[in-house]
């Protein structure tokens, strides 16, 4: 990936659903360069900002933009992101994928290079209604990657994945920051999460906590990212 990346900045972003706010003046920046962690537990908001990010949900207050303007404004293919990966159940795993490349103008070669890296490439022919839960997000991972996008936004991007998998993922986002990608990203894997960030947002509704992962060491009274979490949101889990 290249070319300079976007920052991500929400700038007092709240959602009422029916009267409960799901996320109350959420407030923060994910910097072009850097992966970003985004954690909280079950509940704590952490889709609903990415989805009022990627321009699926509309903010009851506040904004969410992308390089300064909203995600609708920029140009095709300048965001990937992996909410929930979801296709069409009668298509190939090949087919999903060269229908966006068609869409972005991305040459085929690159969709048979982004099935090796996510080990698809024997399976692309069968139709995703055969796919396994993680072969599911393997292939919306590479979705996500297609294009080299300059932010990346991706939610749980683990699940389902092999230690393998998980092991090219945390490669594959550090290489795309040092590229100069935004990335933003939540996990359940909080120890794996500990591996792959330069930036720590925790959610509960609210920001209960931002800073670098340095930050994170030196404030945790065990120096893991884990224990700062339970410190300041308590002994669920998180999510």
């Amino acid at each position: 990936m290249s070319g300079p990346g976007y920052d991500i900045a929400f700038d007092g972003v709240t959602k009422d659903f029916s009267g409960r706010k799901a996320l109350d003046d959420v407030t923060f920046t994910a910097s072009a360069g850097r992966v970003t962690g985004f954690i909280g537990r079950n509940g704590a908001g952490k889709t609903t900002a990415m989805r009022i990010l990627l321009g699926l949900a509309e903010p009851t207050a506040g904004r969410a933009t992308i390089g300064g303007v909203p995600h609708r404004q920029l140009p095709a293919g300048t965001v990937g992101h992996l909410l929930e990966p979801t296709f069409h159940p009668g298509r190939s795993g090949r087919a999903h994928l060269e229908i966006q490349a068609a869409a972005l103008g991305i040459d085929r070669a690159e969709i048979d290079r982004l099935l090796d890296d996510v080990t698809l490439r024997e399976a692309a022919g069968r139709k995703t209604r055969s796919y396994s839960l993680g072969m599911r997000q393997r292939l919306g991972l590479a979705r996500a990657l297609l294009g080299s996008p300059k932010v990346l936004v991706l939610d749980e991007p683990t699940n389902g994945l092999d230690p393998d998998g998980i092991l090219w993922l945390r490669e594959r986002l550090r290489h795309a920051a040092d590229d100069g990608c935004t990335v933003l990203v939540s996990s359940h894997l909080l120890s794996e999460l500990e591996q792959m960030v330069d930036d720590v947002v925790i959610l509960q509704g609210q920001v209960v906590w931002r800073g670098t992962h340095r930050d994170a060491a030196h404030e945790s009274t065990d120096g893991s990212l884990e224990q700062l979490y339970r410190q300041l949101v308590g002994s669920g889990v998180a999510a």
